[in-house]
């Protein structure tokens, strides 16, 4: 199936559709803005202006259609109404599309195209006069006409016409999809077949349209399988949804409340047929199975399932001799069963996938007792399937698809028999528009007491069908007694008379009627419920709908499928009957779903369960961990099958459906395991070794404080970044909170959690926590310490609340507080032992028990069994390893902790101190990656899971870093800069300047600039030039001997353009310094650059905690018209060359170089204006402000252009 064409099709179609049915509009005289009156008008017409300036008539026909229009566009909004309309004819040319390829048109001629390759022109219009499409003589006139003149606009009005007769024509068959008559959508259709820019063509055209065989219901995949109906249904609904999706997801909707006409959109997902068929034969076929073991006990299921053809029914897993007593007893009820009892209904039917899969399983049933397949065909849909959807077009879509799957197994079906066929599958209707005073001419004929009880009955679904597309299929309906409410509907008696009372009627009793459908649909229980339903967090919930969740399942109001997989169970299920739902995996584990487990696993049985993992779906959804399962409504302690295939995504997401046959993917737990685990998740696949843990250990909870830590309430205001800051006021002595009120310190230490490392690191914040900040924090509406208060600045073992990869569990050292997102347990025990199980291989395995997300909760760690035993042993590993990450963490200058770069040390040359280097963080790796192992087989012996797990440390899971020439040499520049700068010194380790007092006897071998500014330029004018500067650096470091050994190396690790070193480490210095500063730093560099802009007319560097108020007068005056002045010096020369040379390659250097300093003095020119007026106001800047509110002090200023808007110039570089 060419997914990519039907993808480009669905929705380049609703685009073209969409703006074709705005021109009609228009061409009516309607907008978005308005709905004009006419201009005109008599008895038979009336006259409108159209958006195009000109005048059109309609006749007394058309200007019907065109007040319905208007009254629609007036109660729910044009867009909606034009959304309505264009997928209403998207539906229907598909619909047709479908049928010609297949055969199923009753005239047996194509619409759309033609029988004979290459032609172009549908045999409809060929054969125009010879169709029977109930044409009149008038309408066989035009059609001459029309196709005498031969003009494309005449060829498309005779196209036009025979399309909408054909329509019409199908209303007799399909009169879900096709209306019987003109209605105001047809004032707003327009289609041609010789615009190649149509729709039409788009769809057929043989080249880059969609293949004929993907619509055709013979195409076999390479199973065998048929895949055109229903593959191509889904899709074209997925696919045409595309737009609304990104819109509600990443648009400007992306945080947005969704409404009820988004609701589907966001929420549209084409599930892959195998997982469909799971479902199905799971819960449809095991019913019919479970008959025929009632009916003969020696029925073998599983050869019964192959029989049928039902390759993904799991059959039942093996069960204790008094579970097998009572599925006895279940299975008694369904003796007497017959295929045309077996009521299955899909609430959240979207396209009709599932519906169509019950239609096979059923026709298979149907078959195996007895029936033609012509005659099941009618049962299947007239008893068996029910449907019901939120959304029109979806409904249009399942409408079909159910009519043509009958249509596939008889020929007759589309003519019915007794009648046409209706299928039981409804779009949710709203009652906000029945006339409820029009129920007095409703029941006459009915006794005084049946009337009474059928009005309060209406009445009552009236109540509650108000608003219910807000809601859909999760709805209560009370009973009712449906035979008499339905002939309540049909009886209506208004004497012959219309007046004012009764206007309408006629329309209220098919507004009822549709109603009375839907309710009866929703209020009746089924043996089956088999849905994908929708996947919306309540953040996203229409205050509506938020609010009903809330008063009705207040359990699971979080989560709409789970609202709608309890509603499922409790309502919409009978006794013994199966429900069978496709959701994401966040009910199986979340603490916000216990209750809910709790609830099914005490009611309910699970018989099986598929965790496919990500993946299975396509788009954003796809990266989502993904769940199918069945239950029964009984409860008896059953043993369920679970099968794991949660390994096979990414590059072997292909192998799923393979793997689902692979019986080592299998499991077979009871569900009662599940409550042994403190908060009952859903791990099918735990051994009974772990669950022994939780018998032999203790609860972590149980033996630790396991504290959330802090919320800010402002984090932009009371954290920064620890290098932002006057460094004096970080206080890092505290060991206890009482400590605090005798602290000099604003800030203090705050873990806030960050990527996943382990033993030791991530902390970079620093939290404003002095008296004056506590007392602005309290006054935080969001402010939050969790209960954590008295644990603050303690020891303690801390982890990543949010893990990009896996748990990174780390020593916290005393003096730290701690957020939100960085939680921290204190061990009552032992920390360093904590740490160790907690880091190993056994405690991850059980968390992905718990919670196999990446957001690992304080209630998750609590829960984790925790072994006592060989505490020494594992204590002295865990302080090697907190040792060997805090020297890496600390090798980097964005730890506090820092103290020189690593390259600096006793070597003549650069590479070989980088060689020393290399090796000494080799061993370190090796080191740690070798004692987590021994901790892994330490733990997996203590639990006693030597046959579960191995282990083995992946590289990637080792957090200490490897020597990385280009990373290791761009950090050796940076601490260079910090040595021009004067915040570090070859003299004395550690930070030495960063605020507070200056000492210059400090710096005796390298000198810090004296200025605080070191200009970066593309030619060398400057005596302290960066690039001068370096070299002066490296010099010193390593001796002027082998400066130029030193150089190249530099220059070969860091790769950019250049004929010599010099120039190599130029432009690194031009292009790319910064960037790596502003990665390195996240965002709030140290380090600022004043930058001219791209021609690189001017940059310098200034450090943010020397700077004062007279820095930017001093970056103007003494280094950017210094550099003008260079570069018109350069200028010149360049100009005198071009002059005077007599080499034509000298001419040619010479001119590119003037160009290059025409434009450099020109954006300097502008640049000088900008700076010129921020020296002026000899700014002052607070580093307790922090970089971003410093920082932008210097951007956005204003430079006046004679006739033109005001230039806004950034003094520094983008923090980007």
């Amino acid at each position: 199936m060419n997914k990519n064409a039907i993808k480009k099709f669905a929705i380049e179609a609703r685009k073209k559709l969409i703006d074709s049915v705005t021109d009609k509009a228009g061409m009516l005289g309607i907008t978005e803005k308005s709905c004009s009156e006419p201009s005109a008008k008599g008895p038979d017409f009336e006259v409108y202006r159209t958006v195009a300036g000109t005048e059109v008539t309609l006749n007394r026909k058309q200007c019907d259609q065109r007040r319905r229009l208007v009254s629609q566009i007036e109660s729910r909004d044009f867009e909606a109404v034009v959304e309505e309309v264009a997928y209403t004819w998207f539906n229907r040319i598909c619909a047709i599309r479908f049928m010609e390829v297949n055969d199923y048109l009753p005239n047996r001629v194509r619409v759309l195209s033609s029988e004979k390759e290459g032609k172009m022109e549908p045999d409809l219009v060929t054969q125009a006069l010879d169709v029977d499409l109930d044409l009149t003589a008038q309408e066989k006139e035009e059609i001459i006409n029309w196709k005498m003149s031969g003009t494309s606009e005449d060829t498309d009005k005779m196209y036009c016409k025979l399309f909408l007769k054909q329509c019409h024509q199908l209303h007799d068959i399909l009169p879900g999809l096709f209306e019987a008559d003109s209605n105001y959508m047809e004032l707003l259709f327009g289609i041609s077949y010789t615009n190649k820019d149509d729709v039409i063509y788009m769809l057929v055209n043989s080249e880059t349209g969609i293949p004929e065989e993907d619509f055709n219901v013979s195409t076999l995949d390479e199973e065998g399988n048929p895949t055109g109906q229903v593959e191509i249904i889904g899709w074209l609904y997925q696919y045409y949804n595309t737009e609304l999706n990104n819109q509600v997801y990443d648009g400007n909707m992306s945080k947005s409340r969704i409404t009820k006409e988004l609701l589907p959109a966001a929420t549209t997902i084409y599930t892959p047929d195998w997982a469909i068929r799971y479902m199905v034969e799971n819960s449809v076929g095991r019913i019919w199975i479970e008959h025929l073991r009632a009916v003969d006990s020696s029925t073998d299921e599983k050869a019964t399932a192959e029989k049928f053809g039902w390759k993904y029914y799991l059959p039942e897993a093996e069960q204790e001799e008094s579970v097998n007593v009572k599925l006895e007893e279940i299975r008694t009820t369904y003796k007497d069963l017959k295929p045309i009892d077996i009521t299955c209904i899909d609430p959240c039917m979207g396209s009709g996938h599932i519906l169509i899969a019950m239609f096979d399983v059923l026709m298979d049933i149907y078959e195996s007792a007895g029936y033609d397949k012509r005659k099941a065909a009618f049962e299947i849909v007239e008893h068996n399937i029910h449907g019901l959807d939120i959304d029109q077009r979806a409904y249009q879509l399942a409408y079909f698809a159910v009519m043509m799957k009958g249509r596939g197994y008889n020929r007759r079906f589309l003519r019915g028999r007794d009648g046409k066929p209706e299928p039981k599958v409804y779009a949710i209707v709203e009652s906000n528009e029945i006339n409820r005073n029009h129920l007095q001419f409703f029941g006459m004929h009915l006794s005084e007491v049946e009337r009474n009880v059928a009005v309060m009955q209406i009445e009552g679904l009236i109540n509650t069908f108000k608003d219910a597309r807000e809601y859909g299929s999760i709805l209560n309906v009370d009973e009712c007694d449906w035979e008499l409410v339905e002939k309540f509907v049909e009886d209506l008696d208004a004497d012959g008379q219309i007046s004012f009372e009764n206007f309408e009627s006629d329309e209220t009793q098919e507004q009822l009627r549709k109603l009375v459908r839907v309710a009866r649909n929703l209020g009746q229980k089924y043996n089956v419920v088999v849905t994908n339903p929708p996947y919306l967090g309540n953040s996203r919930f229409s205050p509506i709908l938020d609010k009903y969740v809330k008063d009705n399942y207040s359990d699971v109001k979080t989560d709409l499928s789970m609202v709608m997989f309890k509603h499922a169970l409790k309502d919409l299920c009978n006794t013994y009957g199966y429900v069978s739902f496709i959701t994401t995996t966040s009910w199986m584990f979340l603490s916000s779903f216990e209750k809910l487990r709790s609830y099914v696993l005490n009611e309910y049985d699970f018989i099986s369960l598929v965790d496919f993992g990500t993946e299975l779906f396509e788009g954003k959804v796809g990266h989502n961990p993904i769940v199918a399962w069945v239950n029964r409504k009984s409860n008896i302690g059953h043993a369920m099958t679970g099968v794991r295939l949660v390994e096979y995504c990414y590059s072997r997401r292909d192998e799923k459906e393979k793997e689902y046959f692979n019986k080592k993917n299998y499991h077979y737990p009871k569900q009662f395991y599940f409550s042994k685990i403190p908060g009952s998740p859903v791990a099918y696949w735990v051994s009974e070794t772990i669950l022994d843990a939780y018998n032999n250990g203790k609860l972590i909870g149980d033996v630790s404080d396991v504290k959330i830590g802090m919320g800010t309430g402002k984090n932009d205001i009371f954290i920064r970044k620890w290098w932002e800051i006057e460094h004096t006021k970080i206080d890092f002595s505290l060991t206890c909170i009482g400590e605090i009120e005798n602290s000099v310190g604003r800030y203090f230490p705050y873990n806030k959690g960050g990527e996943f490392r382990l033993w030791y690191g991530n902390l970079q914040e620093v939290l404003w926590f002095d008296s004056e900040g506590r007392r602005y924090m309290n006054t935080m509406s969001g402010h939050r310490e969790n209960g954590a208060r008295d644990w603050y600045c303690h020891e303690g073992v801390t982890w990543s609340f949010i893990s990009s990869s896996k748990f990174g569990i780390r020593f916290l050292p005393a003096g730290c507080f701690f957020d939100v997102a960085g939680s921290t347990l204190f061990s009552k025990v032992d920390n360093k032992y904590t740490l160790g199980f907690l880091a190993s291989c056994v405690c991850f395995e059980i968390l992905e028990i718990l919670n196999p997300t990446l957001n690992y909760q304080a209630g998750n760690i609590k829960s984790l069994p925790i072994i006592f035993s060989r505490e020494k042993e594992v204590d002295d590993i865990v302080e090697k390893n907190i040792g060997i990450s805090k020297k890496d963490w600390d090798s980097f200058e964005t730890s506090w902790d820092f103290q020189h770069h690593p390259l600096i040390r006793k070597a003549f040359t650069i590479a070989e101190a980088f060689e020393q280097w290399q090796n000494e963080c080799a061993n370190h790796f090796n080191q740690l990656k070798a004692n987590e192992e021994e901790l892994n087989r330490i733990f997996i012996d203590i639990y006693g899971l030597q046959d579960e797990l191995t282990p083995q440390v992946e590289d990637k899971d080792v957090t200490v870093r490897k020597a990385d020439l280009g990373r290791d040499i761009r950090s050796f520049i940076s601490y260079a800069v910090g040595c021009m700068f004067g915040r570090y010194s070859l003299n004395k380790d550690g930070l030495i300047y960063a605020g507070s007092e200056w000492d210059d006897s400090i710096y005796q071998t390298f000198l810090p600039d004296d200025d605080n500014c070191i200009p970066i330029t593309d030619e060398e004018y400057f005596s302290d030039d960066i690039v001068a500067r370096f070299i002066e650096f490296v010099r010193t470091v390593y001796g002027a001997d082998t400066l130029e050994e030193n150089l190249d190396f530099i220059a070969n690790a860091l790769g950019n353009k250049g004929a010599t070193s010099r120039e190599v480490i130029r432009n690194y210095f031009l292009k790319d310094f910064y960037k790596d500063h502003l990665k390195t730093y996240q965002k709030r560099p140290i380090y600022w650059m004043f930058d001219s802009g791209k021609q690189n007319g001017f940059k310098a560097l200034i450090y943010m905690h020397r700077y004062d108020t007279d820095t930017v007068g001093r970056v103007r005056t003494d280094y950017l018209h210094q550099a003008q002045r260079y570069v018109e010096t350069a200028m010149q020369s360049a100009q005198y060359t071009i002059d005077n040379a007599s080499s034509a390659s000298e001419k040619s250097k010479a001119t590119k170089a003037v160009t290059k300093y025409a434009k450099q003095l020109a954006e300097m020119k502008i640049y000088d204006e900008a700076i010129a007026h921020i020296a002026n106001q000899r700014i002052e800047i607070d580093l307790d402000d922090g970089v971003k509110v410093n920082y932008a002090k210097f951007q956005g200023v204003e430079v006046a252009q004679e006739g033109k808007k005001a230039l806004k110039v950034d003094l520094l570089a983008k923090l980007k």
